[in-house]
Protein backbone atom coordinates (compact mmCIF):
# COMPACT_ATOMS: atom_id res chain seq x y z
CA UNK A 1 0.00 0.00 0.00
CA UNK A 2 1.23 2.89 -1.23
CA UNK A 3 0.94 6.81 1.05
CA UNK A 4 -0.91 8.13 -1.65
CA UNK A 5 -4.08 6.26 -0.83
CA UNK A 6 -4.41 8.17 2.18
CA UNK A 7 -4.48 11.40 0.16
CA UNK A 8 -7.72 13.41 0.71
CA UNK A 9 -8.24 15.51 -2.59
CA UNK A 10 -10.73 18.41 -1.82
CA UNK A 11 -10.95 19.52 -5.68
CA UNK A 12 -11.57 16.09 -6.32
CA UNK A 13 -14.24 15.80 -3.91
CA UNK A 14 -16.04 18.68 -4.92
CA UNK A 15 -16.02 17.82 -8.68
CA UNK A 16 -17.61 14.36 -7.36
CA UNK A 17 -20.63 16.24 -5.75
CA UNK A 18 -20.95 18.89 -8.60
CA UNK A 19 -21.54 16.00 -10.95
CA UNK A 20 -24.02 14.43 -8.62
CA UNK A 21 -26.02 17.41 -8.38
CA UNK A 22 -26.37 17.79 -12.23
CA UNK A 23 -26.43 14.11 -12.96
CA UNK A 24 -28.11 12.00 -10.15
CA UNK A 25 -31.06 9.78 -11.15
CA UNK A 26 -34.31 10.84 -9.16
CA UNK A 27 -34.70 7.58 -6.94
CA UNK A 28 -37.60 7.14 -4.57
CA UNK A 29 -35.78 6.74 -1.79
CA UNK A 30 -33.58 9.71 -2.37
CA UNK A 31 -36.26 11.66 -1.44
CA UNK A 32 -37.01 10.58 2.31
CA UNK A 33 -35.05 10.86 5.36
CA UNK A 34 -37.44 8.19 6.71
CA UNK A 35 -34.85 5.34 8.01
CA UNK A 36 -37.47 2.38 7.50
CA UNK A 37 -38.06 3.37 3.78
CA UNK A 38 -34.17 3.78 3.32
CA UNK A 39 -33.37 0.64 4.90
CA UNK A 40 -35.78 -1.36 2.57
CA UNK A 41 -34.38 0.19 -0.25
CA UNK A 42 -30.72 -0.32 0.54
CA UNK A 43 -31.66 -3.94 1.43
CA UNK A 44 -33.60 -4.76 -2.31
CA UNK A 45 -30.38 -3.06 -3.92
CA UNK A 46 -27.79 -5.85 -2.59
CA UNK A 47 -27.07 -7.67 -5.33
CA UNK A 48 -30.40 -6.27 -7.27
CA UNK A 49 -30.93 -4.18 -10.46
CA UNK A 50 -32.60 -0.48 -9.82
CA UNK A 51 -35.07 -1.05 -12.32
CA UNK A 52 -35.99 -4.46 -10.72
CA UNK A 53 -36.06 -3.14 -7.45
CA UNK A 54 -38.19 0.44 -8.28
CA UNK A 55 -41.82 -1.41 -8.91
CA UNK A 56 -40.93 -3.85 -6.24
CA UNK A 57 -40.37 -0.96 -3.36
CA UNK A 58 -43.86 0.77 -4.28
CA UNK A 59 -45.25 -2.47 -3.84
CA UNK A 60 -43.58 -3.10 -0.31
CA UNK A 61 -44.31 -0.04 0.87
CA UNK A 62 -48.22 -0.29 -0.43
CA UNK A 63 -48.27 -3.62 1.89
CA UNK A 64 -46.05 -2.48 4.77
CA UNK A 65 -46.13 1.40 4.42
CA UNK A 66 -43.79 1.24 8.18
CA UNK A 67 -42.13 -0.74 10.52
CA UNK A 68 -44.57 -1.69 12.63
CA UNK A 69 -46.80 -3.00 9.86
CA UNK A 70 -43.73 -5.41 8.97
CA UNK A 71 -42.80 -6.23 12.57
CA UNK A 72 -46.55 -7.58 12.67
CA UNK A 73 -46.86 -9.40 9.39
CA UNK A 74 -46.29 -13.36 9.35
CA UNK A 75 -43.13 -14.53 8.09
CA UNK A 76 -45.16 -16.44 4.84
CA UNK A 77 -46.54 -12.91 4.06
CA UNK A 78 -43.06 -11.16 4.23
CA UNK A 79 -41.70 -14.01 1.51
CA UNK A 80 -44.76 -13.79 -0.17
CA UNK A 81 -44.23 -9.81 -0.67
CA UNK A 82 -40.26 -10.68 -1.39
CA UNK A 83 -41.30 -12.76 -4.39
CA UNK A 84 -38.66 -12.56 -7.23
CA UNK A 85 -36.45 -10.05 -5.79
CA UNK A 86 -34.51 -13.50 -4.92
CA UNK A 87 -31.88 -14.21 -2.21
CA UNK A 88 -35.06 -14.46 0.38
CA UNK A 89 -32.37 -14.62 3.22
CA UNK A 90 -32.97 -10.72 2.91
CA UNK A 91 -36.57 -10.86 3.53
CA UNK A 92 -36.63 -12.51 6.30
CA UNK A 93 -33.56 -11.00 8.02
CA UNK A 94 -35.78 -7.77 7.67
CA UNK A 95 -38.43 -9.18 8.95
CA UNK A 96 -36.09 -10.18 12.50
CA UNK A 97 -34.78 -7.02 12.54
CA UNK A 98 -38.35 -5.11 12.51
CA UNK A 99 -39.63 -7.53 15.39
CA UNK A 100 -36.25 -6.43 17.62
CA UNK A 101 -36.95 -2.94 16.96
CA UNK A 102 -40.31 -3.12 17.92
CA UNK A 103 -39.51 -4.89 21.31
CA UNK A 104 -36.15 -3.15 21.77
CA UNK A 105 -36.91 0.28 20.70
CA UNK A 106 -40.32 0.30 20.87
CA UNK A 107 -40.23 0.56 17.08
CA UNK A 108 -38.01 3.65 16.25
CA UNK A 109 -34.93 3.01 13.89
CA UNK A 110 -31.70 4.42 16.01
CA UNK A 111 -29.37 6.59 15.38
CA UNK A 112 -26.69 4.88 17.06
CA UNK A 113 -24.09 3.03 14.48
CA UNK A 114 -23.63 -0.04 17.12
CA UNK A 115 -27.75 -0.17 17.38
CA UNK A 116 -28.11 -0.39 13.93
CA UNK A 117 -25.19 -2.73 13.19
CA UNK A 118 -26.62 -4.94 15.99
CA UNK A 119 -30.33 -5.60 13.80
CA UNK A 120 -30.29 -8.71 11.99
CA UNK A 121 -29.09 -8.24 8.32
CA UNK A 122 -27.55 -4.63 8.60
CA UNK A 123 -23.80 -4.36 7.78
CA UNK A 124 -21.55 -1.61 8.02
CA UNK A 125 -21.92 -0.49 4.84
CA UNK A 126 -26.10 -0.72 5.01
CA UNK A 127 -25.92 0.70 8.90
CA UNK A 128 -23.43 3.46 6.63
CA UNK A 129 -25.68 4.62 4.03
CA UNK A 130 -28.76 4.54 6.20
CA UNK A 131 -27.41 6.70 9.11
CA UNK A 132 -25.64 8.91 6.53
CA UNK A 133 -29.25 9.36 4.55
CA UNK A 134 -31.76 9.81 7.52
CA UNK A 135 -28.80 11.38 10.22
CA UNK A 136 -26.43 13.32 8.20
CA UNK A 137 -23.91 11.10 10.18
CA UNK A 138 -20.39 10.71 8.91
CA UNK A 139 -20.37 6.75 8.47
CA UNK A 140 -18.64 5.50 4.63
CA UNK A 141 -20.48 3.35 2.47
CA UNK A 142 -18.34 0.47 0.54
CA UNK A 143 -20.62 -1.81 -1.78
CA UNK A 144 -19.16 -2.98 -5.25
CA UNK A 145 -19.14 0.21 -6.64
CA UNK A 146 -17.95 2.40 -3.98
CA UNK A 147 -14.82 0.17 -4.18
CA UNK A 148 -14.53 0.04 -7.83
CA UNK A 149 -14.11 3.86 -7.50
CA UNK A 150 -11.78 4.29 -4.87
CA UNK A 151 -9.57 1.54 -6.15
CA UNK A 152 -9.44 3.38 -9.77
CA UNK A 153 -9.16 6.75 -8.69
CA UNK A 154 -6.38 5.94 -6.34
CA UNK A 155 -4.67 3.70 -8.67
CA UNK A 156 -4.12 0.70 -5.88
CA UNK A 157 -3.88 -2.76 -7.06
CA UNK A 158 -5.59 -4.72 -4.94
CA UNK A 159 -6.60 -2.97 -1.54
CA UNK A 160 -7.92 -5.15 1.17
CA UNK A 161 -11.20 -4.36 2.40
CA UNK A 162 -9.46 -2.65 5.32
CA UNK A 163 -7.67 -0.14 3.42
CA UNK A 164 -10.84 0.29 1.52
CA UNK A 165 -12.65 1.11 4.60
CA UNK A 166 -9.65 3.38 6.11
CA UNK A 167 -10.07 6.02 2.63
CA UNK A 168 -13.65 5.26 2.78
CA UNK A 169 -14.15 6.61 6.18
CA UNK A 170 -11.46 9.41 5.39
CA UNK A 171 -13.16 10.72 2.75
CA UNK A 172 -16.36 10.79 4.15
CA UNK A 173 -14.98 12.51 7.72
CA UNK A 174 -13.50 15.46 5.32
CA UNK A 175 -17.13 16.15 3.38
CA UNK A 176 -19.63 18.36 4.99
CA UNK A 177 -22.32 16.44 3.27
CA UNK A 178 -22.12 12.27 4.12
CA UNK A 179 -25.57 11.79 2.56
CA UNK A 180 -24.86 13.50 -0.62
CA UNK A 181 -21.44 12.00 -0.55
CA UNK A 182 -22.17 8.35 0.52
CA UNK A 183 -25.05 9.16 -2.57
CA UNK A 184 -22.75 10.70 -5.42
CA UNK A 185 -20.26 7.94 -4.92
CA UNK A 186 -22.70 5.02 -5.54
CA UNK A 187 -23.94 6.95 -8.49
CA UNK A 188 -20.92 6.96 -9.48
CA UNK A 189 -19.77 4.03 -9.59
CA UNK A 190 -23.61 2.54 -10.79
CA UNK A 191 -23.80 4.56 -13.71
CA UNK A 192 -20.05 5.98 -14.86
CA UNK A 193 -17.36 3.94 -13.55
CA UNK A 194 -18.87 0.58 -14.22
CA UNK A 195 -17.04 -2.33 -13.80
CA UNK A 196 -17.23 -3.40 -17.74
CA UNK A 197 -17.59 -0.71 -19.90
CA UNK A 198 -16.14 2.64 -17.83
CA UNK A 199 -17.32 6.13 -19.28
CA UNK A 200 -13.76 7.65 -18.44
CA UNK A 201 -14.84 10.90 -20.53
CA UNK A 202 -18.44 11.45 -18.68
CA UNK A 203 -15.99 10.96 -15.45
CA UNK A 204 -15.83 14.21 -12.81
CA UNK A 205 -12.76 11.92 -11.43
CA UNK A 206 -11.16 12.04 -14.87
CA UNK A 207 -8.10 14.40 -14.01
CA UNK A 208 -7.98 12.99 -10.78
CA UNK A 209 -7.84 9.53 -11.44
CA UNK A 210 -4.57 7.61 -11.56
CA UNK A 211 -6.29 4.96 -13.85
CA UNK A 212 -8.41 6.81 -16.63
CA UNK A 213 -8.73 5.11 -19.33
CA UNK A 214 -6.83 1.78 -18.17
CA UNK A 215 -9.81 0.70 -16.24
CA UNK A 216 -10.07 -3.05 -16.84
CA UNK A 217 -11.95 -4.33 -13.53
CA UNK A 218 -10.94 -7.99 -12.62
CA UNK A 219 -12.65 -9.16 -8.93
CA UNK A 220 -10.60 -10.40 -6.50
CA UNK A 221 -12.61 -13.19 -6.35
CA UNK A 222 -14.33 -15.39 -8.57
CA UNK A 223 -16.48 -17.94 -7.18
CA UNK A 224 -16.75 -21.18 -8.56
CA UNK A 225 -20.45 -22.03 -9.68
CA UNK A 226 -21.96 -25.44 -8.40
CA UNK A 227 -24.33 -27.06 -10.67
CA UNK A 228 -27.31 -29.05 -8.48
CA UNK A 229 -29.62 -31.35 -10.39
CA UNK A 230 -32.97 -31.34 -8.51
CA UNK A 231 -36.21 -33.69 -9.60
CA UNK A 232 -39.43 -32.31 -8.87
CA UNK A 233 -42.27 -34.37 -8.03
CA UNK A 234 -45.50 -32.44 -9.30
CA UNK A 235 -48.91 -33.74 -8.12
CA UNK A 236 -51.79 -31.78 -9.14
CA UNK A 237 -55.49 -31.94 -7.85
CA UNK A 238 -57.95 -30.68 -10.54
CA UNK A 239 -59.26 -28.53 -7.51
CA UNK A 240 -57.05 -27.33 -5.24
CA UNK A 241 -54.00 -26.69 -7.95
CA UNK A 242 -50.32 -28.14 -6.96
CA UNK A 243 -48.97 -30.32 -3.93
CA UNK A 244 -45.89 -27.91 -2.29
CA UNK A 245 -43.77 -28.08 0.68
CA UNK A 246 -42.05 -25.74 2.61
CA UNK A 247 -38.40 -25.59 2.45
CA UNK A 248 -35.89 -25.79 5.36
CA UNK A 249 -34.98 -22.23 6.76
CA UNK A 250 -31.71 -22.72 5.67
CA UNK A 251 -30.17 -23.11 2.47
CA UNK A 252 -31.51 -22.85 -0.99
CA UNK A 253 -34.58 -20.85 -1.20
CA UNK A 254 -35.27 -21.13 2.71
CA UNK A 255 -38.83 -20.84 4.07
CA UNK A 256 -39.97 -20.95 0.43
CA UNK A 257 -42.41 -23.57 -1.02
CA UNK A 258 -41.77 -25.95 -3.66
CA UNK A 259 -42.69 -29.80 -5.26
CA UNK A 260 -41.41 -32.27 -3.54
CA UNK A 261 -37.37 -32.41 -4.41
CA UNK A 262 -34.95 -34.88 -5.08
CA UNK A 263 -31.02 -34.37 -5.97
CA UNK A 264 -30.30 -36.55 -8.21
CA UNK A 265 -27.08 -37.22 -10.12
CA UNK A 266 -26.70 -35.44 -13.58
CA UNK A 267 -27.36 -38.35 -16.67
CA UNK A 268 -25.50 -38.56 -20.01
CA UNK A 269 -28.01 -37.42 -22.42
CA UNK A 270 -30.69 -36.18 -19.63
CA UNK A 271 -31.95 -32.37 -20.49
CA UNK A 272 -33.50 -30.63 -17.92
CA UNK A 273 -36.89 -28.84 -18.31
CA UNK A 274 -35.37 -26.02 -16.85
CA UNK A 275 -31.88 -24.08 -15.73
CA UNK A 276 -32.69 -21.64 -13.14
CA UNK A 277 -29.14 -19.46 -12.31
CA UNK A 278 -28.60 -18.54 -9.22
CA UNK A 279 -25.44 -16.38 -8.15
CA UNK A 280 -23.57 -19.25 -7.46
CA UNK A 281 -25.32 -22.22 -8.17
CA UNK A 282 -26.75 -23.88 -11.66
CA UNK A 283 -30.38 -25.96 -10.58
CA UNK A 284 -30.99 -28.05 -13.69
CA UNK A 285 -34.75 -29.01 -12.68
CA UNK A 286 -36.31 -32.07 -13.95
CA UNK A 287 -40.43 -32.26 -13.63
CA UNK A 288 -41.77 -35.47 -13.18
CA UNK A 289 -45.38 -36.55 -12.16
CA UNK A 290 -45.53 -37.73 -8.69
CA UNK A 291 -47.02 -40.97 -7.96
CA UNK A 292 -49.32 -42.37 -5.04
CA UNK A 293 -50.32 -40.20 -2.21
CA UNK A 294 -48.43 -35.92 -2.25
CA UNK A 295 -45.67 -36.50 0.98
CA UNK A 296 -46.59 -34.76 4.32
CA UNK A 297 -46.18 -32.24 5.27
CA UNK A 298 -47.37 -30.14 2.70
CA UNK A 299 -50.00 -27.99 0.92
CA UNK A 300 -52.18 -27.53 -2.07
CA UNK A 301 -51.33 -24.46 -3.51
CA UNK A 302 -54.33 -23.04 -5.49
CA UNK A 303 -54.88 -19.21 -7.16
CA UNK A 304 -56.25 -17.96 -4.13
CA UNK A 305 -54.21 -19.34 -1.73
CA UNK A 306 -50.74 -19.00 -3.21
CA UNK A 307 -47.61 -19.38 -0.74
CA UNK A 308 -44.40 -17.52 -1.82
CA UNK A 309 -43.13 -19.66 -4.56
CA UNK A 310 -39.44 -19.14 -6.37
CA UNK A 311 -39.24 -18.02 -9.67
CA UNK A 312 -37.57 -21.07 -10.90
CA UNK A 313 -40.34 -23.08 -9.86
CA UNK A 314 -42.68 -20.77 -10.99
CA UNK A 315 -41.71 -20.96 -14.85
CA UNK A 316 -41.44 -25.25 -14.23
CA UNK A 317 -44.88 -25.22 -13.28
CA UNK A 318 -45.84 -23.01 -16.38
CA UNK A 319 -43.54 -24.93 -18.31
CA UNK A 320 -45.37 -28.16 -17.21
CA UNK A 321 -48.74 -26.80 -17.94
CA UNK A 322 -47.26 -26.15 -22.11
CA UNK A 323 -45.88 -29.11 -22.55
CA UNK A 324 -48.44 -31.08 -20.77
CA UNK A 325 -46.56 -33.32 -18.52
CA UNK A 326 -48.54 -36.12 -16.84
CA UNK A 327 -50.12 -34.74 -13.81
CA UNK A 328 -52.00 -37.31 -11.73
CA UNK A 329 -55.24 -36.65 -11.28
Amino acid sequence: MVLSFMECDALAMEAVLVWYRGHARSLPWRQTRDPYRVWISEVMLQQTQVTTVLPRYAAWLAQFPDLASLAVASEETVLKAWEGLGYYRRARLLHRAAQQLASEHRGVFPADFAAVLALPGIGRSTAGAILSSCFEAPYAVLDANVKRVLTRWYGVDQPTDRALWSVAQMLIAASDAPREWNQAMMELGACVCRARQADCAACPLIVHCRSAHAVEYVPRHRAQVKHLHWRLHLYRHPQYGVWLQQRPADGIWGGLWTPPIEEVAPQAGAQADLIHALTHRRLHLYAVAGEGEPPSPGRWMGESSAPAVPVGIQRVLALAEQFQHPFPQ
